[in-house]
């Protein structure tokens, strides 16, 4: 089996190290016997999103936000149908905030979104920083690191109920947003190397809707495991 996977600009979303999530994906399909095709996404001209199964966009500052948005907006429409036909997208952060309607600044600048899904950012001056936890009906506990001034709001299922930390907004309990074969969080780390399960599920809806079957060779996770609950037990201490 092989997978194509684009990862959007990494040259400028990659504030927190979102690569790690990139590599995850590299590592937990080769030891499957997956082949992963990584192709680093660096202009959107004659871009060919046909064949592609797994997207990426990672976070960035407001001002590499901006920039990338531009060559983003080349491709909305073929990016929406990509997801209305249920390619997967892990976005982070910035990436997350692209996904929506639009996202203001706090210094009130106004970047259109891909209008993926029906919502909208706003950055304050106060920012949300520090370790987060949040409970995911599909994927358990699922742990990460927070630094974002925007608020974001909408209405769709959210990735998890905020358990430690601030989430979405800070206000209304959610953390991220899940549609379809989508995945929009605030949660850097980087995001899958904690939280292998994420992982794996993104994989396999990739397998299933490329080849019809959802089946893969169960992993070994008790390292990752064992990592995961250290580390939520200094989150939800402290």
């Amino acid at each position: 089996m092989n997978l194509l996977l684009y990862n959007f600009f990494p040259d400028r979303l990659n504030l927190y190290g979102d690569r790690g999530n990139v590599i995850a994906f590299q590592k937990r399909c080769e030891w499957r016997g997956i082949q992963l095709e990584v192709v680093n996404i660096k202009s959107t001209n004659s871009i060919n999103l046909s064949q592609v199964d797994l997207l990426f966009i990672g976070g960035g500052s407001d001002r590499e936000q901006g920039l990338v948005t531009h060559e983003l907006l080349k491709i909305k429409k073929e990016f929406k149908s990509c997801i209305e036909d249920g390619v997967g997208c892990l976005a982070i952060c910035g990436g997350y905030q692209l996904l929506g309607n639009y996202y203001v600044t706090s210094e009130g600048n106004k970047y259109m979104g891909l209008d993926i899904c029906d919502f909208y950012s706003v950055g304050q001056k106060n920012r949300m920083v520090g370790n987060i936890a949040i409970e995911s009906k599909d994927f358990g506990n699922i742990l990460g690191f927070e630094n974002h001034s925007g608020r974001t709001y909408h209405p769709y299922e959210s990735l998890g109920k905020v358990i430690k930390g601030f989430g979405n907004n800070g206000n209304d309990g959610t953390e991220g947003l899940y549609y379809k074969n989508v995945i929009g969080t605030y949660l850097h780390g980087p995001l899958l190397p904690k939280n292998p399960a994420l992982a794996d599920q993104i994989i396999s809806s990739a397998i299933e809707r490329k080849y019809g079957r959802k089946e893969m060779i169960q992993l070994d996770d008790t390292l990752e495991n064992e990592t995961k609950h250290i580390l939520e037990k200094i989150c939800l201490k402290h």
